[in-house]
C-alpha cells in the first residue's frame, strides 16, 4: 500500500509540474494580434493554430490526470480498515483483553485517612 502511495503521489508531482510548464507555455489572448503582423507564430512547429490546440489539449489531459490522483490519495488516506467478521460473520473476541482482565488483581478502594482530631489540647 505504501508503494501505491508513493507512486500515485509521483504522478501527482510530475503532472502538476507538467500543467506550470504547459500553462506557462500557452501564449494569451493578447499574442494573436502579434502574430497578425508578421512576429513569426505562423510559422511555428505545429502552425498557426496547432501549437495552441496541443498545449490546450495537453494541459486538458495532465489536469485530468492531477485530479484523478488528488481523489485517490484522498480515499487512500481516508481508508481505515475494519476487523474482519470471521468465517461465521461474528467479530471474534478479543482473547488478550479478557487475559488481562482475569489476571489483573481486583484493586481495592484506598482507606479513609483518619479526620484530624477537634479535641486535640495546644501545649
Amino acid at each position: 500500500m505504501l508503494f501505491l502511495k508513493t507512486l500515485i503521489i509521483v504522478v501527482q508531482l510530475l503532472s502538476a509540474l507538467g500543467i506550470i510548464g504547459l500553462v506557462l507555455l500557452q501564449h494569451g489572448k493578447g499574442a494573436d494580434m502579434g502574430a497578425a503582423f508578421g512576429s513569426g507564430a505562423s510559422g511555428s512547429l505545429f502552425g498557426a493554430t496547432g501549437s495552441a490546440n496541443f498545449l490546450s489539449r495537453t494541459t486538458a489531459v495532465l489536469a485530468a490526470i492531477f485530479f484523478a490522483t488528488t481523489l485517490t490519495l484522498t480515499y487512500l488516506g481516508s481508508y481505515k480498515s475494519k476487523p474482519s467478521a470471521g468465517l461465521l460473520g461474528a467479530a471474534p473476541a478479543p482473547a488478550a483483553s479478557a487475559v488481562v482482565a482475569a489476571s489483573a488483581p481486583m484493586a481495592s478502594a484506598p482507606a479513609a485517612a483518619p479526620a484530624p482530631s477537634s479535641n486535640a489540647v495546644p501545649k
